[in-house]
């Protein structure tokens, strides 16, 4: 009989909550809590945004009337260059044709040339074949801005003295297609571009970028 008359009180003690036990500890006259407040969802950080670059634009640092001057003695000195070049390589020789030979294999006719009894025809022909090449390292990158560059003038010279030499095997008496030519000229050329030709090239085509006047303005107003 007593622990059925102890039963239903445990009951009612397990029943009780945390509210009512807040309610009991509460002291009187204090607003009430509340049970439980929503969360309110976490906002991420925001980036920063990145503020647009102001454009730029590009002025030549070189004055115009100057840079025109530049690249007509420049291609002045290309076509007196291009003539020598044909009067070198163009002009027939009756008297070489028993001495001229194709040559396909690279390093072969270099080889004849160091090989000869005499110092001076061999520093003749290697050195007369690289001075012909000096020009277009030199001229190219001034009469030419889109060539600029070592690849490129070293590609237009290649090309250009390959022509040459199709020339001579196929058209000029007493002389022969020598593909160590067109390396010995190309080599010039890259002689050329590297003591001189860059340096002149980005003097006269040298730009210098300058903020536009309207992002000046609104940097002032702010």
């Amino acid at each position: 009989m007593a622990r059925a008359a102890l039963g239903p009180r445990s009951a009612l003690r397990l029943r009780t909550t945390k509210s009512d036990k807040n309610a009991k500890n509460a002291k009187p006259g204090a607003p009430a809590k509340p049970e439980s407040k929503a969360r309110k969802p976490e906002s991420k950080p925001r980036k920063p945004e990145s503020k647009p670059r102001p454009a730029r634009r590009e002025r030549h640092v070189m004055p115009f009337p100057i840079r025109l001057l530049a690249m007509l003695c420049a291609f002045g000195f290309m076509v007196a260059f291009a003539v020598v070049l044909a009067r070198l390589t163009l002009e027939p020789s009756p008297a070489s044709v028993s001495l001229a030979h194709t040559n396909l294999h690279p390093g072969r006719s270099l080889k004849a040339y160091l090989d000869q009894p005499a110092l001076r025809d061999a520093v003749k022909q290697i050195g007369g074949n690289l001075l012909l090449g000096v020009p277009f390292g030199i001229l190219v990158p001034v009469v030419a801005p889109r060539a600029r560059g070592l690849l490129r003038v070293l590609l237009l010279t290649a090309v250009v003295m390959l022509l040459v030499e199709f020339a001579q095997g196929a058209l000029i008496t007493g002389r022969a297609f020598d593909i160590d030519d067109v390396i010995l000229n190309t080599s010039g050329a890259l002689i050329g571009y590297v003591l001189l030709g860059r340096r002149l090239g980005r003097a006269v085509h040298a730009r210098e970028r300058l903020p536009r006047r309207s992002a000046k303005k609104k940097a002032g107003d702010a």
